[in-house]
């Protein structure tokens, strides 16, 4: 997440991660995708970005990868390293900013789960990504699906990048958020100037156990679309 949202964040707090924790459109749609991408993480420095509560993170961390979690809201700093009590380290930061902290070639697998519609524009990030990965390393990302973006928020150029804010019932209360919303387009170029090669595109389906449970999100998710899914790998150089 970014400076902005990372406010927005701090002021939802608790309410926001126990929201996360249970959502189908969280638990049984959003984090099943990102693993399934991931893949095998066991020995593997895994950076997750935008971590939020750690629930992420948790899973990663159960499936025997050593885990960054970073996000910029401290809130949701705070609570993931409660939640996971010493078995993933956390640290705040921006990730529209450089990521100083982390070394060249130090990370196997960049994970950032519904954190890069945050971002007006991809390529400096991409960039940090593709510089902190390891050889063989992958980045594995979900954003809002841009038709979705387009229909829901009824906006009349599609082809815009543009802020949008939305605003949700949370808790006892409503919930603000600010995000860019952008043509799939600009993405695939963010993508190709960062200097990656999409390894993979999903639209996934949420978990079976989503029908039984939440049966009007399972018709939603199995029908329309919602997020999309990515696996990166960086190209092989020229030189």
């Amino acid at each position: 997440m970014t400076t902005g949202s990372g406010d927005d964040y701090d002021r939802m707090g608790e309410a926001y991660a126990a929201h996360a924790e249970v959502s189908p459109y969280n638990a049984l749609y959003d984090r099943p995708a990102i693993l399934a991408l991931a893949g095998d993480v066991r020995g593997q420095r895994v950076l997750d970005l935008g971590c939020a509560a750690g629930a992420l993170s948790a899973e990663l961390a159960k499936r025997g990868a050593d885990v960054l979690g970073v996000d910029v809201s401290q809130t949701m700093v705070r609570l993931a390293e409660r939640r996971l009590a010493g078995r993933a380290r956390f640290r705040v930061a921006d990730i529209a900013r450089p990521l100083d902290f982390l070394a060249t070639g130090s990370i196997d697998l960049v994970a950032a789960s519904l954190v890069m519609h945050y971002l007006r524009d991809w390529v400096p990030t991409l960039g940090e990504f593709r510089r902190v990965l390891a050889p063989g390393g992958r980045v594995v990302f979900s954003t809002h699906h841009p038709a979705e973006d387009w229909r829901w928020f009824q906006r009349p150029d599609y082809f815009a990048t543009e802020e949008i804010v939305d605003r949700f019932p949370l808790g006892d209360g409503t919930a603000e958020v600010r995000f860019y919303r952008r043509p799939l387009s600009a993405i695939f170029a963010a993508i190709r100037e960062s200097g990656f090669q999409v390894d993979e595109l999903a639209e996934p389906m949420p978990l079976q156990e989503c029908a039984e449970r939440h049966p009007d999100s399972y018709a939603l998710l199995t029908t329309t679309p919602r997020f999309l899914y990515f696996r990166l790998r960086p190209e092989a150089s020229t030189a």
